[in-house]
């Protein structure tokens, strides 16, 4: 297996909710829902970077499609971290996504370890984290 990913699926309670949140709210691009016309199809995709989507995907379709019961949610499965080039994007970023209707988890803070970051949970409690390493170059 190659080290490359190119779609991360999340699962969501309501999809139109959650096409709302990330495109009207994080200004994510996305030709919005498509695949309604099919039984658990209904699916949102995003562009992220170079190869790289996003999906929104509702989890009864994912239980279907999978045979795996839907089980309750938990925010600390995993995080997505989105890389910024300064504590003001940061701040910034922190600021779009309160306002888009996420919960702020952990306010933007300088870290141990020398960077800046802060938590907010998407509406279907996916934890997102928004940080600046002075060590990386941000993604443009």
């Amino acid at each position: 297996m190659k080290p490359r990913i190119t779609v991360i699926t999340l699962g969501v309670d309501d999809l139109e909710q959650a096409l709302q949140f990330y495109r009207d709210g994080l200004g994510l691009q996305t030709q919005g829902i498509i695949g309604a016309e099919f039984e658990y199809g209904a699916v949102a995709f995003f562009d992220l970077q170079s190869g790289l989507k996003l999906a929104l995907w509702p989890r009864k379709s994912i239980s279907q499609d999978t045979g795996i019961p839907v089980a309750p949610v938990s925010s600390t499965e995993f995080t997505i971290g989105h890389n910024v080039s300064s504590k003001e994007e940061v701040d910034a970023a922190m600021r779009q996504a309160k306002n888009a209707g996420a919960s702020i988890v952990k306010q933007a803070h300088d870290t141990f370890w020398g960077g800046y970051a802060g938590y907010f949970k998407d509406p279907d409690q996916h934890l997102w984290e928004v940080v600046w390493n002075p060590a990386w170059d941000a993604p443009n």
